[in-house]
C-alpha cells in the first residue's frame, strides 16, 4: 500500500469489475449534478476508498471521453486523502462534461462529494 503522503492513484484504488459497478448502482446512493453523477456505497470488507469512472458515448468521441476520464482521475487523485475510507465511488460523466473545463469539473466533484458526505 502507498504511504499516506503519496499522491499516486494506483489501479488497486479503482473499481475494475462490472460486478463492482453493479453493486454501487444497486446498493448505493446517487447524487446528480449538471456535469457528473456520483454513486457511493459503503463497503464493510474494504479499508480503501475505491473509485470507478464511466464515460459513455453520449459524452463524445473516444478522444473526448478519454480526456474527460483523465481529468476526473486527476481530480480524484488530488483529493483522495480527503475521502472517507471504506467506500466505493462511481463517477459518471454527463454530456456537458465534454465541454467543461478542469475547474468546473473539480467544483462539481467537490460539491457532489460534500453533498454525499464522503469528504473528511
Amino acid at each position: 500500500m502507498q504511504p499516506p503522503s503519496s499522491f499516486s492513484f494506483p489501479k488497486f484504488r479503482r473499481l475494475t469489475r462490472a460486478s463492482e459497478y453493479q453493486r454501487v448502482k444497486r446498493e448505493g446512493s446517487v447524487r446528480t449534478g449538471k456535469l457528473l453523477t456520483l454513486g457511493v456505497v459503503p463497503v464493510q470488507d474494504s479499508d480503501l476508498c475505491r473509485v470507478g469512472f464511466v464515460t459513455s458515448r453520449h459524452v463524445g468521441g473516444a478522444a473526448v471521453r478519454n480526456r474527460v476520464r483523465r481529468r476526473l482521475r486527476e481530480i480524484v487523485r488530488q483529493h483522495q486523502h480527503h475521502l472517507r475510507e471504506g467506500i466505493w465511488i462511481v463517477l459518471v460523466a454527463r454530456k456537458d462534461a465534454a465541454t467543461a473545463d478542469y475547474r468546473a469539473l473539480e467544483d462539481e466533484w467537490l460539491r457532489l462529494a460534500s453533498r454525499a458526505s464522503i469528504l473528511l
